[in-house]
């Protein structure tokens, strides 16, 4: 079976961070290994760059991944974690939370290659909701 492109998502809070999980896996029937790094270490609000790394391990199949921030602290510990690991094969995606996720794990699914993924994830921004 072909490998699929990986989403990690990176929030400021584990609760968020897991039910913008469950949705996507319902949506992708589980196809898309979405990993998530949220709170901090000690179970807080923040972002934890342990976390993240942890997650870039779990999603990365060998297609890339996707790898989505909610806010402010943690675009810069992802970016932090991405640059001390150039070797990943991850892109940090500036794209709606949960737009973002839904829409790059659908393409995830369909077997989109990473750089069709973020896009479809940064596009999401787009969308009109009515």
């Amino acid at each position: 079976m072909t490998p699929l492109v990986g989403i990690v998502l990176v929030s400021h809070s584990a609760e968020i961070a897991h039910g913008v999980q469950s949705l996507v896996e319902q949506l992708t029937s589980g196809r898309v290994v979405i990993a998530t790094a949220g709170g901090t270490d000690d179970g807080g609000l923040g972002t934890s760059y342990a976390r993240i790394l942890d997650a870039l391990r779990t999603a990365d199949s060998g297609a890339g991944v996707l790898v989505l921030p909610d806010l402010g602290s943690s675009v810069l510990t992802a970016r932090l974690v991405l640059e001390d690991h150039p070797d990943s094969q991850a892109v940090l995606a500036d794209a709606p939370f949960v737009e973002g996720a839904v829409a790059g794990a659908l393409a995830a699914a369909c077997g989109a290659e990473l750089s069709a993924v973020v896009k479809e994830a940064e596009e999401a921004r787009h969308i009109g909701k009515f």
